[in-house]
């Protein structure tokens, strides 16, 4: 079972949906006494990293979830849920962050080094550039993914991006070291190579 981590700012309705099309069994839930049932968490997001991480610290989950991966529990991030593994995001104003990963959230620039303006957020589909071989990427070569996201993280520790994409800058877009995952995209979202991603997610929390 995954447990899908509910804390108002996630989107759970297809993150669901898409584990039940691959016939998963998963649990949606803030407390971590009904999370302790699965073998492999979800964070989900959407919205704002600073709103996000104080709901998180405020209801004691960001204790719950660090806790869960010092034991060895999978944890996969999902968009704003990929950008608060990291150490520290700009947005609103600097938010330190889960810190399982190395690296900082910040702003598209909206502008080429040559002046020349590009829109801002980052939507729709995007090529999948894979970077380094992991579990969460059995099978896959390449493929398109869909985004949506203003930020991006910024990181030194290349290690860590499993696969990227471009736009305008070389985007994070899916990271992960040890246990811990998370793709920038919505997988939940972005047809064949999104539910591989999902599949290859559940196995790797099968096998724990």
């Amino acid at each position: 079972m995954i447990g899908i981590i509910d804390y108002g700012m996630g989107n759970l309705h297809s993150v669901s949906k898409a584990l039940e099309r691959m016939n998963y069994d998963y649990v949606i839930s803030d407390s971590p006494e009904v999370l302790d049932q699965a073998k492999g968490l979800i964070l989900p997001g959407v919205g704002s990293f600073k709103d996000a991480m104080s709901i998180l610290n405020e209801t004691g989950l960001t204790t719950y979830i660090k806790e869960s991966v010092a034991s060895g529990r999978p944890l996969l991030g999902i968009c704003l849920g990929m950008q608060l593994l990291f150490e520290h995001s700009e947005e609103n104003g600097l938010t330190e962050g889960l810190g399982f990963l190395k690296g900082e959230v910040i702003r598209f620039p909206g502008k080429t080094t040559t002046g020349e303006a590009y829109k801002v957020p980052h939507m729709g589909w995007n090529n999948l550039n894979i970077q380094m071989k992991s579990p969460l990427l059995a099978t896959l070569d390449e493929g398109h993914v869909y985004f949506v996201h203003s930020y991006y993280v910024n990181t030194n520790d290349p290690k860590v991006v499993l696969a990227s994409s471009t736009y305008d800058v070389e985007v994070p877009a899916v990271v992960g070291n040890g246990h811990v995952f998370g793709t920038q995209f919505h997988p939940e979202k972005s047809s064949d190579v999104g539910l591989t991603i999902l599949k290859n997610y559940a196995a790797i929390v099968e096998g724990r």
